[in-house]
């Protein structure tokens, strides 16, 4: 694991990316999450919105999303991606979050996403955007980019970073 998903591992008790507890079978997508905002309320439910990309069968989506939960999660760190499975397709995605100070466990989170059609997210120079999903998925391609797949981190990015649209090194497109 690199350092950012050592320092995420250590403030939520595991890597997003994997756990003995997450089997992939179960949740085989990846979520990006770009922008969160959130409220916590007396008693511990989390309340919130945010933007994110969806990667299933290989391709990138861009995706709006609310919602409530026990667990508070974060913007994605550097390339970490959550596990998720749809609960209702185009409408609910189940995203594993992990539990702070518990390494190893995690708790589901409903999103109710609204679909962004044909589009990505990317960031660059800290400002989110939205570009054509073939777009990103050229870029996915060129960097060996695919974390359904394992492939967590993307190659031949130099010190930086490249991509259509100014890839650096401190996440996805920033």
């Amino acid at each position: 694991m690199d350092w950012i998903g050592d320092q995420f591992g250590a403030f939520f008790g595991f890597s997003p990316n994997g756990s003995a507890a997450t089997k992939t079978e179960e949740y085989p997508l990846r979520v990006h999450v770009y922008q969160t905002k959130w409220q916590k309320h007396p008693g511990g439910a989390v309340e919130g919105e945010g933007r994110a990309n969806l990667f299933e069968h290989g391709q990138p989506r861009a995706f709006d999303y609310t919602f409530q939960c026990s667990e508070l999660f974060r913007a994605s760190m550097g390339w970490e991606t959550y596990p998720a499975k749809w609960k209702t397709r185009d409408g609910e995605l189940e995203m594993q979050i992990p539990v702070a100070g518990k390494p190893g466990e995690s708790k589901e989170c409903t999103l109710k996403v609204v679909m962004k059609k044909d589009a990505a997210y990317y960031k660059r120079n800290g400002q989110l955007n939205e570009e054509p999903a073939s777009a990103f998925k050229a870029w996915m391609e060129k960097h060996n980019y695919d974390p359904e797949h394992g492939k967590e981190r993307p190659t031949g990015m130099g010190t930086k970073g490249l991509g259509t649209k100014g890839l650096g090194t401190k996440g996805l497109r920033d």
